[in-house]
């Protein structure tokens, strides 16, 4: 198995689920929604609406719960780290004692309400990358960002960089795979040896993994202007995008929950 297979941030998972025939122009909208929801979410209810979503979502997107599960387990120390950090540090009631170590009741709660956040944001931008195509991604982001080309903003070339930076995620990952796997062959390995050793490696992994980055960048600037590629001048699409029911349905019900959980918070 892949060392980096568990990454699936950039990924498309193929599917004909209700989010994946969606427009994306509405799942991109939907996105800072929801994290404007989660960040918002205080009290029981308001944790309560903000996950709602999420979690309906997850369930449409007709992709195994095994994706989802490899998609967080990298992440599972950050968010036990942040956790235990909040329960040692936050003062409180005292759940639990050991010398100058105290687990604060607040702390723990608070370290929770963390965790859930974090959660929560990685899923619902997985569920973005992973139910609509790179191509699509491009022109949704590049229509929704049209009106600022009147101040000057060149949107076309902002989609093309931000989805193709998204786009060679996976591939960097298995690029970085394959230099550690010739390091070891070597002998030699980040995850051996003292600090000193595993600092020495992490350098020799990043030489050749920015210079294949920088090679990988300049074939593909070769590629696109060998195809005669101008940007967005004279450009037509084959596939336009028009919002349909469903995506002004669920717009409509993000910016409702999100008002609802505003108005917990500061009630």
């Amino acid at each position: 198995m892949s060392l980096f297979s568990n990454i699936t941030l950039g990924q498309y998972y193929p599917g004909a689920s209700l989010l994946h025939r969606m427009d994306p122009r509405a799942k991109i909208l939907a996105l800072p929604l929801v994290m404007i929801m989660v960040l918002l979410a205080d009290g029981t209810a308001g944790f309560i609406m903000s996950g709602i979503p999420v979690l309906l979502a997850l369930l449409l997107a007709g992709i195994p719960p095994g994706t989802y599960w490899r998609g967080l387990k990298p992440l599972w120390a950050i968010l036990l780290i942040g956790l235990a950090i909040q329960s040692l540090t936050y003062p409180g009631e005292k759940l639990w004692q050991w010398g100058m170590l105290s687990v604060s009741r607040e702390g723990f709660i608070l370290g929770m309400k963390l965790s859930y956040r974090l959660s929560l944001l990685i899923l619902s931008t997985m569920l973005l990358t992973m139910t609509t195509t790179p191509m699509n991604l491009t022109a949704a982001l590049e229509k929704l960002l049209q009106p600022l080309k009147k101040f000057g903003v060149p949107a076309h070339e902002l989609a093309m960089m931000m989805t193709i930076a998204l786009r060679f995620v996976p591939t960097l990952l298995e690029e970085a795979e394959a230099v550690m796997k010739a390091q070891q062959a070597r002998g030699g390995s980040v995850s051996t040896g003292n600090l000193n050793q595993r600092l020495r490696a992490s350098v020799a992994l990043l030489v050749p993994l920015l210079a294949g980055s920088i090679r990988r960048a300049d074939e593909l600037a070769m590629a696109m202007e060998a195809r005669g590629y101008r940007g967005d001048t004279g450009r037509t699409r084959l596939k336009q995008f028009k919002y349909r029911p469903v995506d002004i349905i669920v717009l409509t019900v993000l910016i409702a929950l999100t008002i609802v959980v505003a108005a917990d918070r500061w009630a």
